[in-house]
Order: C-alpha cells, then structure tokens, then sequence
C-alpha cells in the first residue's frame, strides 16, 4: 500500500471503504419533499414507501437505507416542522406581537398542502399514539412556548396583569383560524386578523 514515508497512508487508502452506504442528503431532501407531495395527493393512508421514491425519483432502498417505514419516515419529517418553529415575535407591543403571529399562521394555513396535510395527520393520529406525540409537538408545543414568551414580554411592558396564561393565548390564536381555514374551508375576510388580534389581546386582559 503506498505510503507518503511517515507512516500515513495516502489520501486514496483513507477513502470510505468499499459497500459503506453513504447517504447523500441531496437525495435525503428529495425523499422529505416528496412526503410532503404525497401526504397531500393520496393522504397518510393510501402513502406508501414506492409512491414516495418514484416522486423523489430515487430507489426504495434509498428510501429503507434512512426509514424503516412510512409512519417514521412522517414522524422524521413532523418533527423537523416542530424543530423550525414559528418564528417569535418582538415589535414592541402584545397587540403587534399578536397581529403577527396571526398573519404567520393564517398564511401557513392558507398553504394548500397544508390544508391538506395537516386534517388527514390529525385523523390519523386518533390511531397512532407516535404520531399524535410528534403532532402535538409540531403543532402545539413548539408554539406554546413562543406564545408563553409573548405573553411574558407583554407582562414585563405592562400590557397585561401577571398570571396572563400563554396557552390560553394559543388557544385564541390558533383555535379560530383552524376552524375557518381547515374546518369550515372559508376565506378569511379582510380585516378579520385585525378584529381577531384585538380580540385575543382584550381577552389577556389588556386594558
């Protein structure tokens, strides 16, 4: 084996050995959007490890090589959304803060793949215990804490009296533009965000 006189072996003897799988991430990234896709196509039921590779356009084993099956491929993919979080707000002021969460949320929500996505995960987590854990993580945990440091900020300023609860502040952000949006299916018409922000800041007790 060729040496470079110390004792080191060269470059090419230090490469991955041969059969090593070496996942490229290229590859990783295609198969999660490709989740996404066809969570929203066909729905978690109908999804399958063979649907996936062929819209990612890689093998299945490429698929098997990182998950084992669809529910942890979903499970990986839910919680990198739940990682991401939504982004914490600071403007000055609750009703600011308030306001543009709702303008994040509702775009979300707007997304088609979201209107999707989301209400079939949510009827198959009722049968899932894992899944309905990283759900919940995505959809309510990760928030719960942005909302908690909101209402935090807001109690600091004044704003609102301390004990303000910050999960009741989801509940009010959240809760109404899951019903329009992904229940009812309706527009969100102008100036509702504004009503409803006002709405949530007054029920925090804002004076």
């Amino acid at each position: 084996m060729a040496s470079d006189g110390s004792g080191n072996q060269s470059a090419a003897a230090r490469r991955t050995p041969a059969g090593a799988a070496v996942l490229r991430e290229d590859k990783t990234e295609a198969i999660r959007a490709a989740v996404f896709e066809e969570l929203a196509a066909v729905g978690f039921a109908r999804m399958s490890i063979e649907g996936i590779a062929r819209r990612a356009g890689v093998g299945k084993t490429a698929v098997y090589r990182r998950w084992r099956s669809k529910l942890h491929l979903v499970l990986d993919v839910v919680s990198a959304v739940a990682a991401a979080g939504m982004p914490t707000p600071d403007t000055g002021s609750l009703a600011g803060d308030v306001r543009m969460l709702l303008e994040v949320a509702a775009r979300a929500l707007r997304h088609p793949m979201a209107s999707q996505i989301i209400p079939d995960l949510l009827a198959e987590a009722a049968r899932s215990p894992e899944l309905a854990g990283a759900l919940k993580a995505a959809l309510h945990d990760s928030q719960e804490g942005v909302a908690t440091a909101m209402v935090a900020r807001a109690v600091e300023r004044g704003e609102i009296p301390a004990g303000a609860d910050g999960r009741l502040a989801l509940d009010l952000l959240t809760g109404p533009l899951y019903w329009r949006l992904l229940v009812v299916r309706d527009e969100v018409p102008k100036g509702y965000l504004d009503a409803l922000a006002a709405s949530v800041v007054a029920a925090l007790g804002a004076e």
